[in-house]
């Protein structure tokens, strides 16, 4: 009894003496929390400091931002845990049969990761993060014992700093309240997006992202049981947190909602006890898979949103709408607290959390069993990249193979031959809920009222030909990719290459860049053996006999951009056009520029800025839009419009006017279209609604209640359209006769005279997702991609952005068309 009672005198020493040595926030930053914001590397030097003065803190760098910021993840349980983490960490995944293995008699630990400031000017979080790994490691070590708690202080800290660095700049002293005054009001683009101008909180699913890219290789070695995504909304929105909004995705599992609510309520207890206001239930859904919480959800975890009132206009104190003041401090305070109680959920349940996520991974008799697919090798290496990035699994059938299921073209079931070189995908076994939830042809949404878009089915997304069956494959090998070898020859007249996906347009940049002749076949041609559409990629040896090592630079560029190229023997042709015809039409290099102005989508422009920088790596100029004089106009081929708002564009007797009519390009994409339409120097016409007057008259005569449900009839919520293509023209070069669009607005516009190239069939219907019903009557026969001619220029109408959120594949090829062709 005497050596136990000196035990513990000693554990409880040992624990405030290694407490009293762990810095708390205050004292190593200097000052109180909630009185400064704090700069990134402020942040990482805090939890260094931590990891240094205990040994239930371990620190690890996963990667870099673009900005090369350090991302760290910081691995916090008890000094026995952490000694034993890599055990753990094997256990848990072979325990939930993620992993072949035998499991070690060590008792298994449940994993809980908190993920803070993916939106950098929802800075709070990540002041929160350090409060709460003090008061974690200080306080509350018991419930470290069965738990591994991985915190990500700050995944975005590209956008954190670029908010943070802005407000202590702008701020008054010590700061002002007054909800009008400027350091309320962020500068363009704002801190909630990486360097790019993405939204990581929409990249989970298609990893765009460097900072998503890398962040999932961690996620993927660790599967946790809960995952929180620390967030902030509107300065007058009281505190939001789990359960969630319909809709719910179906494949979410009744444990999944059940535990959802054991969460909620352990937080009320909480906020009821400090008289803090807050929902539930209401405005966050769980439906797009690229979100925070739901991307973990898909994998077995609980995932969940927290939303706490600021965001980037709250600053250090604003007054809201009820005349209170809401500080940094109290919102350090609300998040700080339900990270500590989802900690203290998980430790209380952790038996449970454990077993229901071993279950999570058994195969179950899903919805389809099967999802197959061919298409270009271009466009399926795209597509197993992606699943790669999931791990998901995938095979190809040994033999050419029938299956019968759902067509994903054709809109019905039917009977279709695969090739041995297709995709197949096991819609029944582990990753059976992501499969479906990124694959099924039509998500099921039980409320329309949603949050984000509603279709993103990848088969349309990467242009594939695929089928959705109740059909077991069962006799499929591992996928075999085609080898491209790329050899050129002494006795070559010319060099084909095809034109049908984007990586065809990144072996195309490639060679402007070096300075290569190009041309392209507006015709069909037979040569070489083979038939090459229109569009195809031709370097003419003769043409280029002035540059050094010519073969051996050619080479290379196929092989780095993992291009076949085809030698030519001959200029004469066996069938259409000869290599030398005036209808082989020369690509010179396009010096191309990217128009910023305060009133453009920042989503919108970064989208447009990475595609080129990161994707297809040709260069891209930034320039603002009041800098465009005449003579800075005339040292651009191409301008590109991104998403926004535009008003008295390239009117009359502009210098934009007159750039265009002597032969300069511009290319609007999505909501810039707008600036075009029914302006008098252009032809566009907006397609109006026929039903306005009977509109108004309706909206006198609906109850309150049903105004959001009748406002959602004019709107679109991404759902994806089937577009007739003219592939004869050169803006659709490289597309089938059909193409598959993801629609983000209600807007549409009158068929061009000339020059339309995508259109919607009357009284035409969405594939997938939600359109109003006024919304869809609306894109009946309406424009979809098409360009005008204007004197020796021309303007291009790209109305459903193909670049949005960088995972519409199949679109990518629109832009490098309208850029190059």
């Amino acid at each position: 009894m005497k050596n136990l009672l000196l035990a513990i005198i000693f554990n409880l020493s040992f624990t405030i003496i290694s407490s009293q040595n762990i810095p708390s926030p205050t004292e190593f930053l200097g000052y109180e929390l909630g009185t400064q914001s704090t700069r990134h590397h402020q942040v990482v030097a805090y939890f260094n400091a931590v990891a240094e003065a205990t040994d239930q803190v371990s620190i690890s760098t996963y990667g870099s931002t673009y900005e090369g910021r350090a991302l760290q993840i910081a691995s916090i349980s008890s000094a026995d845990n952490l000694s034993n983490i890599d055990e753990i960490q094997r256990n848990h995944l072979i325990q939930s049969r993620l992993k072949e293995g035998i499991v070690s008699s060590l008792a298994p630990k449940s994993i809980v990761w908190l993920s803070y400031n993916i939106h950098g000017n929802e800075a709070v979080s990540t002041e929160a993060a350090m409060k709460t790994i003090y008061t974690l490691v200080t306080e509350k070590s018991e419930w470290l014992e069965n738990l591994v708690v991985l915190m990500d202080p700050c995944i975005n800290p590209d956008g954190r700093d670029r908010y943070v660095n802005w407000y202590n700049q702008v701020k008054s002293t010590p700061f002002d309240s007054n909800p009008i005054a400027g350091e309320h009001f962020e500068d363009w683009p704002g801190g909630r997006y990486n360097h790019y101008y993405f939204d990581l909180n929409r990249d989970w699913a298609w990893a765009s992202q460097k900072e998503t890219q890398q962040r999932l290789k961690v996620y993927h070695k660790w599967y946790p049981q809960v995952h929180v995504d620390f967030h902030e909304q509107g300065v007058n929105s009281p505190y939001y947190f789990a359960p969630a909004a319909e809709p719910l995705h179906e494949i979410i599992t009744d444990f999944q909602k059940d535990f959802q609510h054991i969460i909620g309520k352990n937080h009320a207890k909480y906020f009821d006890n400090e008289g803090w206001s807050y929902f539930t239930k209401e405005v966050f859904d769980l439906l797009y898979p690229g979100y925070g919480d739901t991307y973990p959800m898909y994998h077995g975890a609980i995932g969940m949103t927290y939303e706490q009132g600021g965001s980037g206009r709250a600053g250090l104190s604003i007054k809201n709408e009820i005349g209170d003041y809401l500080t940094l401090s109290d919102r350090i305070a609300h998040h700080y607290t339900t990270g500590l109680s989802t900690i203290e959920t998980a430790h209380k349940n952790s038996a449970l959390l454990n077993s229901e996520f071993r279950k999570y991974f058994t195969p179950i008799k899903a919805k389809y069993a099967t999802y197959i697919m061919e298409g270009e090798p271009g466009k399926l290496a795209g597509l197993r990249k992606l699943l790669d990035t999931h791990h998901i699994p995938y095979s190809s059938p040994r033999n050419k193979t029938s299956v019968k299921g759902w067509d994903y073209i054709k809109q019905k079931n039917t009977t279709q031959t695969f090739n041995s070189g297709s995709l197949v995908l096991n819609g029944n076994g582990q990753r059976s809920r992501l499969i479906q939830a990124l694959f099924e042809p039509n998500t099921k949404i039980s409320d329309s009222v949603t949050y984000d878009i509603t279709s993103w089915s990848l088969p349309y997304a990467y242009g594939l030909k695929a089928m959705a069956s109740q059909q077991t494959i069962k006799n499929t090998i591992p996928f075999k990719a085609d080898v491209k070898n790329s050899n050129t020859s002494s006795k070559a007249y010319a060099y084909a290459a095809p034109w049908r996906n984007f990586e065809d347009g990144k072996f195309l940049a490639a060679l402007l860049k070096e300075k290569i002749r190009v041309r392209y076949n507006l015709k069909p041609i037979e040569n070489g053996g083979q038939l090459w559409a229109e569009g195809s990629v031709f370097i003419l040896k003769g043409e280029n006999k002035t540059l050094e090592s010519f073969d051996a630079t050619l080479r290379e560029i196929a092989t780095k951009t993992k291009q076949k190229i085809t030698p030519l023997a001959s200029g004469f042709s066996d069938r259409g056009l000869d290599l030398g015809s005036n209808q082989m039409e020369f690509i010179a290099p396009k010096r191309v520029g990217l128009i910023k102005s305060k009133n453009v989508r920042p989503q919108g422009y970064g989208e447009v800025w990475h595609f080129f920088e990161q994707q297809l790596n040709y260069p891209i100029t930034q320039i603002q839009m009041d800098r465009l004089n005449d003579r800075n106009l005339d040292q651009f081929d191409v301008l590109i419009l991104p998403p926004g708002s535009y008003s008295n564009f390239a009117s009359k007797d502009s210098e934009l006017l007159k750039w265009i009519k002597k032969g300069g390009r511009i290319v609007a994409l999505g909501s810039a279209v707008n600036a075009f339409s029914d302006n008098d120097s252009f032809s566009l016409e907006s397609k109006t609604n026929d039903h306005k007057d009977e509109d108004e008259d309706d909206k006198q005569n609906i109850p309150f209640a049903a105004i959001e449900r009748n406002n959602i009839s004019s709107a679109i919520y991404g759902s994806i359209y089937e577009v007739d293509i003219d592939n004869t023209h050169p803006l659709g070069f490289g597309y089938e006769k059909k193409y598959y669009s993801l629609k983000n607005s209600e807007r549409s516009y009158v068929f061009l005279k000339d020059g339309t190239v995508g259109k919607l069939a009357k009284n035409i219907k969405p594939l997938a997702g939600f359109s109003g019903s006024k919304a869809t009557e609306k894109q009946s026969e309406s424009m979809v991609f098409g360009i005008e001619n204007i004197g020796r220029g021309s303007v291009v109408y790209i109305i459903d952005n193909p670049l949005y959120r960088g995972f519409w594949e199949n679109g990518k090829l629109w832009v490098m068309n309208a850029v190059f062709h």
